[in-house]
C-alpha cells in the first residue's frame, strides 16, 4: 500500500546520508594558520555543525517512517492513532502525527 512511499523515504534517506558524510568532510577539515582565516572558518563550523545536527534528525525521522512501514504502522497518528492526512504524508513522509496533534504539540 505505502510502496511509493518506501521508495521515496529511501531516496531521502540515501540523501540525507551523503549529505552527512560530506557535513562530516567539511567539518574535519583542518583550519588555516591565519589567526583572521580561523576566526572565519569557525563561524563556518558552527553553521556546518547545526546543518549537520538537522540532517541527523531528519535521517532519524526518515528512519523511524521507514521501519513504520515495515511494521504496518506508518500513516497513523504516534498520539492519537487516527490517520495522518495523506497530503500531509506527501508534503513531509516521516510526519509520524496528524496536524491537529502537531499543531497542539507546539
Amino acid at each position: 500500500m505505502y510502496q511509493e512511499k518506501k521508495e521515496q523515504l529511501q531516496i531521502l534517506e540515501t540523501e540525507l546520508v551523503n549529505r552527512l558524510n560530506n557535513l562530516n568532510k567539511d567539518l574535519s577539515k583542518s583550519h588555516s594558520s591565519d589567526s583572521g582565516e580561523q576566526a572565519v572558518e569557525r563561524e563556518n563550523d558552527e553553521v556546518i555543525e547545526s546543518l549537520r545536527n538537522e540532517t541527523e534528525i531528519e535521517l532519524s525521522q526518515v528512519r523511524k517512517a521507514l521501519t513504520q512501514i515495515t511494521d504496518g504502522e506508518y500513516g497513523s497518528c504516534q498520539r492519537c492513532g487516527e490517520a495522518i492526512n495523506t497530503k500531509r504524508l506527501d508534503a513531509m513522509p516521516y510526519s509520524t502525527l496528524c496536524i491537529k496533534c502537531a499543531e497542539e504539540q507546539s
